[in-house]
This record gives structure tokens, C-alpha cells and sequence, in this order.
């Protein structure tokens, strides 16, 4: 009877984590929150929409098509109804098949490519309102980023294991439990389900395809954020409290000590409703990666102001934090590629999501040519700045002027977000190709308007195609 007892303690911050998350779906969001939470919810779906017709969502949809299963949930961009579990590995597959959602940078999550499609999933499943969906995704954000801040943000993905695919893991369960209506108890026993699912290697970056990659970061943490959901709705038990006690959580990941930085397993539970992470999120502008939007924001200011082009161009030399420039230095794929990416920017004046997705044009002599003339520079003081994300450009220009520009707030950032008409026009650009222009506006005014949804299924034919 005692060892019974003992079993069932719980820590403070556990019991305050259990019952924000139980709770959630019936505590309205303020004003400023729920707006925010519309911008990363359509810029999420537009990811999954554009995702549905590259590589990874391609292999997406076409896995999970194989594997049948309930009809109970939709995969953006397909005619495929699956269950929940499925519909939520492959629309996080889709969320990141390329490098367009959005990032949590002092966690170093993504929020966005899980949360949401677990939301979706089983908002779908147990025909919730728009109002429900809405808050369970901002409630993902906040448990996702403060998982990634209570294992130590960059320290604990400087052991090798990652950020990207931990916090994730975990707001996609709170965001599945609290859709399923589960109480506190039941809420305490998907999250230990979800820290034994947790994982995750940073040996990512070497996936040349982005497939795995995009199953790393948004599929399996979906997947088994649902996964852990599901199994306790239908009855499982578990481990009453992970993340204290003998072997707990943050026990079996306490690496992040040795670079610094211990484990806070209080952050979890700390300022929540108070403050929202979502808040604290950043929209990418650019269809590419994280490291290669400062420079394409300082790019664009210099053709615009100075009206320079690329055959004024004698050198650029672009420098970014050390970490970014590894994962972006000539890489095989346009979006991830620095020097490519910058080259289309000086060529076209601009980047579209068709230019940034182009691999036919990395052969391009032009291009090439400018390319060579591109110098990517890993800067250590700009990485001891993360988590945000400095970028400096460098421009000699064939006349003899030097022209360099500094950021470290590019546009989308929690400190310089977009506006509401900034969002819809990227999101737009990233839906028409594959829903055509009248649907994917008429999916951008349902997102706007999603608490008068009194059942989400109502999406799903915005989404198919």
C-alpha cells in the first residue's frame, strides 16, 4: 500500500503541467494569442499543402496510403483518410518537407510541424470545434518550447541528441490529450508515453534527400504525440509522474550538464498562462533555411535601396552563425543551399517558393557563375548570439564600393513578426499551386475565422486535392 502511495506522487510542476493541458481546451485564449496562434496555424497548413508535392510528402502520403486505417483524419493535399496516428506522421512529414515553417529559437524547436498536425488529427478524430483546435495548438507551443527549454535549448542539442525532434514529441501529445478531453491523471500518463517515445540524432543534417529529415522533425513526433493520446484514451496506464523521481526523464537526458547547462524540469510549469510561447515564434519569410533568411532579408534591402544587380556583384561574402553555415555551405538541395540561394536573390530581385525549390537551376551557368563569386563564412562570434540568428553581408561591388548590412532580427521573428496580410500572401503563394487561387483563399478566411467552426472536419475539403 505505501510502495501504491509512493507511486503516485507527483511533482508540483508535473500536477500544474497536467492540469493546464487537461484544461486547455475550454480556457479562451487572450485576443493577442489567439491571432497570433491563426498566423502559425495557416502558415503551418500552407506548409503542409505545399509539402504535399515534394519528395518527403510524396513519400508521405504514399506510405500511409499503404497502410490503411480508420477514416479519421485527412492528409493535406491527397485524397487519403486515414486514422488519426497516420494522418499525423504524414501531414508532419509534409509540414517539413521543405524548410517553410516556423521555429521557437530559444528552445530550438519547430513548433509548428507537430503540433499541428496532431492537433488536426485528432481535432478531426473527435470532431472538435475550431475554438477547441485553436487552443490546443497554442497549448502544443507552449509544452513543445518549454520541453526544449527545460532539457537546455542549444546545450542539450550540442550532445548529439535533438531539440527538434524532443520538444515536438511533446506538444504534440499535450495538444492530443487535451482534444481527447483527458483529465490530469490520464494527461500525466500520455507524457510519460511521449518521453518514451522521445528521440532523436542530430546526425540529421547529412539526409541529402530531406526525407528522413523531414520524418525526424515533424512525422515521428507527431506520430507518436497522437500515438501516446490514443493509447491512453483507450485505457492505457502508465508512469504517474516522468519527469521526477528514480530514473526520471530528466535523469536518463541530463547530457546538457556537461556543456553547461543542467536541466530545469520547473520550466515546464513556469508562467503558464502567462506567458505563451507562440507569442515567442518566428515565421520564416523565405521558403529556405533558417540560417539563409537574414541574408536574403540584408539582400533584398541592398537591391532595393541601392539598386544594385547582379552584374554590379564582384564578391559577396555572407556571414552567419558557425552551426548554420555548416548545415547551408553548398549543399546538394536550393533551399537549404546558401550560396545558391543568395544567387537567385541577386539574379531575380527576389525568391519565390518555386525559385527556392528549382533543382534544375542549380545547373544553371548563371547561376554557377555567380555562385562562385559567393563566400560563405562560419562566424563564431554570431554563433555565441544564437539562439537568434545573426546574419552579415558583405558587398563588393565591380565599381569599387563597399556596401555591408547587419541583422539580427529579420522579418517573421518574434521581434519583427509579419502582419496578418504578410502571412495570407505567403501562404497564398504556397496553397495556389496545388488547391488553386479561389480554394486556397477561401482556406486562409476559414483559418481567420476558425472559432465560428463548430466542427473541424469542415476543412477537409479545403485540404484535399
Amino acid at each position: 500500500m505505501k510502495a501504491r502511495r509512493a507511486a503516485a506522487k507527483v511533482s508540483p510542476h508535473m500536477s500544474r503541467l497536467s492540469s493546464y493541458i487537461a484544461a486547455a481546451v475550454r480556457r479562451p485564449l487572450p485576443g493577442p494569442v489567439a491571432e497570433k496562434t491563426r498566423h502559425h496555424l495557416l502558415d503551418t497548413i500552407a506548409a503542409m499543402v505545399s509539402g504535399s508535392r515534394l519528395l518527403p510528402g510524396r513519400k508521405a502520403i504514399a506510405y500511409v496510403k499503404l497502410l490503411g486505417g480508420s477514416p479519421e483524419a485527412t492528409v493535406a493535399g491527397s485524397r487519403c483518410v486515414t486514422n488519426a496516428v497516420n494522418a499525423a506522421l504524414a501531414n508532419g512529414m509534409l509540414a517539413h518537407a521543405d524548410e517553410t515553417d516556423d521555429s521557437h529559437s530559444p528552445s530550438l524547436t519547430h513548433p509548428g510541424y507537430s503540433v499541428v498536425p496532431a492537433a488536426f488529427a485528432m481535432a478531426e478524430r473527435h470532431h472538435c470545434s475550431g475554438a477547441a483546435f485553436l487552443r490546443a495548438v497554442a497549448l502544443g507551443y507552449d509544452v513543445c518550447a518549454r520541453m526544449g527549454l527545460a532539457l537546455g535549448g542549444i546545450a542539450f542539442h550540442g550532445t548529439g541528441h535533438t531539440t527538434h525532434t524532443f520538444g515536438p514529441t511533446f506538444g504534440g501529445a499535450a495538444a492530443g490529450a487535451a482534444l481527447a478531453g483527458l483529465a490530469p491523471g490520464q494527461v500525466r500518463h500520455v507524457l510519460s508515453y511521449a518521453a518514451q517515445q522521445a528521440s532523436g540524432v542530430s546526425c540529421y543534417a547529412r539526409d541529402q534527400d530531406h526525407v528522413e529529415k523531414a520524418f525526424d522533425f515533424g512525422g515521428m513526433p507527431a506520430r507518436n504525440g497522437v500515438a501516446a493520446a490514443t493509447m491512453v484514451a483507450a485505457g492505457w496506464t502508465g508512469v504517474h509522474d516522468v519527469f521526477s523521481g528514480e530514473r526520471n526523464f530528466f535523469v536518463a537526458y541530463d547530457e546538457s550538464r556537461r556543456m553547461g547547462k543542467a536541466p530545469d524540469p520547473a520550466a515546464l510549469a513556469r508562467d503558464l498562462g502567462k506567458v505563451y510561447e507562440v507569442t515567442n515564434t518566428n515565421i520564416k519569410r523565405w521558403s529556405v533555411g533558417s540560417p539563409i533568411q537574414a541574408p536574403l532579408d540584408l539582400l533584398l534591402e541592398l537591391i532595393r535601396g541601392e539598386r544594385i544587380t547582379a552584374d554590379d556583384v564582384e564578391k559577396l561574402v555572407v556571414r552567419v552563425y558557425s552551426t548554420g553555415a555548416t548545415t547551408t555551405d553548398n549543399r546538394d538541395i536550393p533551399d537549404i543551399c546558401m550560396q545558391h540561394m543568395c544567387a537567385v536573390m541577386l539574379l531575380d530581385r527576389i525568391v519565390t517558393f518555386e525559385s527556392a525549390h528549382d533543382s534544375a537551376r542549380m545547373r544553371d551557368p548563371r547561376v554557377r557563375a555567380l555562385r562562385r563569386r559567393i563566400e560563405l563564412v562560419a562566424d563564431d562570434e554570431l554563433e555565441k548570439l544564437r539562439p537568434q540568428r545573426h546574419g552579415i553581408v558583405e558587398l563588393t561591388l565591380r565599381d569599387g564600393r563597399r556596401l555591408d548590412r547587419h541583422t539580427g532580427a529579420v522579418r517573421g521573428t518574434a521581434q519583427n513578426p509579419m502582419t496578418r496580410a504578410e502571412v495570407e500572401e505567403k501562404c497564398c503563394h504556397l496553397m495556389a499551386p496545388v488547391l488553386g487561387k479561389a480554394r486556397a483563399r477561401a482556406l486562409c478566411d476559414a483559418v481567420w475565422n476558425i472559432e465560428q467552426i463548430r466542427d473541424v472536419r469542415k476543412l477537409r475539403p479545403l485540404l484535399q486535392a
